[in-house]
């Protein structure tokens, strides 16, 4: 199924000399233009013959000594403004720390809900950039950073079995797994590319796939992530309800290349919670996490769907919708060769999950931590607990010692004032129950485990807790780790020691309560796990902390406000080694 013609029909417009071009293109290292941007443009000719073109607005401070970028994948307030991917100067000490250097606008189209990229970026990695409404992937080029070009663009009809794009991995051929959350293009039988079918109720609903996206944004295969037998009808709903019930909406991701797996966390029925409007059923969440083998990239099968088990903390809510099973939203692989474990984080639920081998046939999920023992960190008067306080991002640290988990807060089931149920970054201490490998025996099984961490010995231990103070419906919901080391010379390597992570505060405004206060933070991780706010990483205009979006002028004009989602740290080519 093709996604995008490239080669001869890209198409690449400059608006400045070439001269002054190409030292932007060569890694910035020389002076600065007169001019006050560079505007630089690429296209590419989608399948059904759209011509989808990006334009870099480069600032004078792009040519500075800056090597290490912070991309914010972004959509304005007003909707008649494009979409844009901001380039942020993240290199430490750098005189431009924390400057918005570039903005790489995105057309046709308005409002397409910028939604995630990939968890990490590796050198050579394109950038694979998801419209959540839009149904659309864009592939980015990464080589010639500050600035970026359109490599290939995946849209709606290359994909006519799922829909709703959410998050990427990347692979060491260049390729990416994505989820898509939502159900087929339309209603009714959808064939997969491995011959299978499943029947769908139609865009944004159920079931969900993964997708194979090549590096130039062809689709590479549709998976389906349903099984073909029906799921768990009570737990299962779809509107309309499917004949062959399934909790099949894929939302994290994360792959173990190594050991041939791929690890999605199942969310909810996507269109059913996409307005303001929408009225939240507990059938309609999901509790359960699916595992599928890679063994044959272009031939990838569903292994296991494991549920999630519902916790002590169920006894004290009013309402099943914050169970600590539900609303999966991520899933964080372990790194290291030896361990083979997998965590998974509840946005309703507020809990953490752990199985230790997700190779077995049917991998078994506990709770292992709650967020309500992080909230008791802050607010001791048990006021505030895990259910329903929008637990997000969740990630392992890339020499296994730690997991690192953003919440937004709100904590809606309890109309407690935003200020008490504020979002904040916490950091586990996670050794020694990979250590303990599946004789592991850590479980949240007691109301006191609840509010004060497990009792086993093997269970993660509570590092730091780091408040983010968002009063707005939202707060820190996505995340990054710094995966990059400047040494001595200039250049950079990549590394498994995550000394900074980046938070954005925005959600999904269109959502019942996310919209959050647009800001992008720099969070410093000491070698112990602690976590600081970096008060070096400064708004250009505001002088203070964080990069705000809430902002009139961008590089590329008077857009107003703008929506921070997914974040990724990358590094120039040139100084960047393997």
């Amino acid at each position: 199924m093709a996604g995008a013609r490239t080669g001869s029909r890209r198409k690449l417009t400059a608006r400045l000399s070439i001269v002054v071009l190409t030292a932007a293109l060569a890694g910035f290292a020389g002076s600065r233009p007169a001019a006050a941007t560079v505007d630089w443009a690429s296209s590419v000719t989608a399948s059904d013959g759209t011509v989808f073109t990006v334009t870099n607005h480069l600032t004078p401070a792009a040519f500075g000594p800056g090597r290490e970028w912070l991309l914010a994948w972004a959509g304005p307030a007003d909707p008649t403004s494009p979409d844009f991917m901001a380039v942020i100067d993240a290199t430490k000490n750098s005189p431009t720390y924390g400057e918005v250097v570039n903005t790489l606008t995105v057309g046709p189209g308005l409002g397409s809900e910028p939604h995630h990229m990939q968890y990490v970026w590796h050198k050579g990695d394109s950038i694979f950039a998801g419209g959540l409404l839009s149904d659309t992937t864009l592939v980015l080029d990464s080589s010639r950073l500050p600035a970026l070009s359109l490599r290939g663009v995946n849209i709606a009809s290359d994909t006519p079995c799922g829909s709703a794009p959410d998050a990427y991995w990347t692979l060491k051929d260049g390729s990416a797994y994505a989820t898509y959350m939502g159900g087929p293009n339309v209603a009714g039988p959808c064939t997969y590319t491995n011959g299978e079918v499943r029947v769908g109720n139609g865009f944004a609903g159920s079931p969900g796939e993964i997708v194979h996206i090549g590096a130039d944004g062809r689709t590479l295969a549709e998976i389906p992530a349903a099984s073909a037998a029906s799921e768990d009808p009570q737990q299962c709903g779809s509107v309309p309800q499917l004949a062959v019930a399934t909790c099949a909406n894929p939302h994290g991701i994360a792959v173990r290349e190594d050991l041939n797996r791929i690890v999605a966390s199942d969310f909810l029925e996507p269109r059913d919670f996409l307005s303001p409007q929408a009225a939240p059923e507990e059938r309609l969440t999901r509790n359960t996490v699916r595992t599928f083998d890679i063994s044959d990239r272009s031939n990838v099968k569903l292994a296991s769907i494991g549920t999630l088990p519902i916790g002590p903390r169920a006894a004290l809510e009013n309402d099943p919708f914050w169970d600590e099973s539900r609303v999966v939203m991520e899933t964080a692989t372990t790194h290291l060769p030896h361990n083979k474990g997998a965590f998974a984080a509840t946005m309703n639920g507020g809990a953490v999950h752990y199985t230790p081998d997700i190779t077995a046939a049917n991998p078994k999920w506990r709770e292992v931590y709650d967020d309500t023992a992080a909230y008791r960190t802050f607010q001791p008067d048990r006021s505030v607990r895990g259910g329903g306080d929008n637990a997000s991002w969740i990630f392992v640290s890339p020499d296994d010692r730690f997991l690192f988990h953003a919440v937004m807060g709100q904590s809606v089931p309890y109309g407690a004032p935003l200020d008490r149920t504020t979002g904040m970054v916490y950091v586990l201490d996670i050794r020694k129950m990979l250590a303990a490998g599946t004789k592991y025996k850590c479980s949240i099984d007691k109301l006191s485990e609840v509010f004060h961490g497990g009792a086993e010995r093997d269970c993660p231990s509570l590092v730091d807790v780091l408040p983010i103070r968002d009063v707005t419906s939202g707060g820190p919901h996505w995340g990054t780790i710094d995966n990059f080391d400047r040494r001595a010379d200039g250049t950079y390597r990549e590394t498994k020691t995550a000394e900074r992570m980046a938070i954005a505060n925005y959600f999904l405004a269109n959502s019942f309560g996310g919209d959050g206060d647009h800001r992008v933070c720099m969070v410093t991780v000491g070698r112990g796990g602690h976590l600081d706010v970096d008060n070096t990483f400064r708004d250009e205009h505001t002088g203070q902390p964080c990069v705000s979006f809430n902002r009139a002028d961008w590089p590329h004009g008077t857009h107003g406000d703008s929506r921070p989602h997914g974040v990724l740290f990358a590094v120039s080519d040139r100084p960047l080694r393997r």
